[in-house]
């Protein structure tokens, strides 16, 4: 058993055994524990009644954060040169094709998300197995994969985030920072929520939202009551 710190014993008895918390209630104790000094991430964890093995019930997708989730995303546009100027229009950090291909072959991978345009795409294709493991590779459904460059990055610099069930039927996303007020953190749990509703898949049995747990960096959990979602 790793040794709790005394700062991470007074979180935990801010937690009472058993209570599960309202998400307004979750919002303002996941603020109360955090136990950084610095503005530590506050992550959503939802458990679903899914089998991720199977190809309809491997929930993914992307959703608008109402506030951000207070982190500057770092983003790379892959692309050929008539649309190098759309991309840096529209802030993205890194623009260009070759380069950045042969870079990431050497290893770089200091980026948070790469957009690409569905023409240079075959060229990525070989990348494959360097950003698939670190979640970078470009994919239609989540909007990475686009001619609209110029909205991709400006949904992904404006809070758009990609989530993605893993192999236990979770999934993890970081929805804000512990310095955003109660409210701020409950409406971006809120518009996720409501996303990973939309997308209940017909073939999924029994309960769907099985468990939401609020958290902050290095905090513990937070039982959040499944029945405050409309599911």
């Amino acid at each position: 058993m790793m040794k709790l710190t005394k700062k991470r014993k007074v979180a935990e008895a801010k937690v009472e055994k058993n209570k599960i918390y309202s998400l307004s209630e979750a919002a303002a104790l996941v603020k109360e524990i955090n136990c950084t000094k610095f503005d530590s991430s506050v992550d959503l964890h939802v458990r679903l009644g899914v089998d991720p093995k199977k190809a309809d019930q491997a929930i993914r997708g992307t959703v608008s954060l109402p506030h951000g989730t207070g982190k500057t995303k770092r983003v790379l546009v892959l692309c050929t040169p008539d649309k190098e100027a759309e991309a840096k229009g529209a802030g993205a950090d890194h623009v260009g094709l070759d380069e950045f291909i042969q870079k990431i072959e050497g290893g770089w991978t200091d980026i948070d998300v790469i957009v690409a345009t569905p023409s240079v795409m075959p060229k990525i294709g070989k990348l494959g197995k360097i950003l698939g493991p670190r979640n970078l590779m470009p994919n239609p459904k989540t909007g990475t994969v686009t001619n609209d460059v110029a909205g991709a990055v400006n949904d992904l610099k404006g809070g758009k985030i990609a989530f993605k069930v893993d192999k236990a039927g979770i999934i993890h996303a970081s929805i804000g920072r512990v310095s955003f007020s109660p409210e701020k953190i409950t409406e971006n749990t809120n518009e996720l929520i409501n996303a990973l509703i939309k997308l209940k898949p017909s073939t999924a049995k029994g309960t769907y939202l099985k468990g939401i747990s609020l958290a902050s960096s290095m905090s513990p959990g937070i039982p959040v009551d499944t029945k405050t979602f409309i599911h």
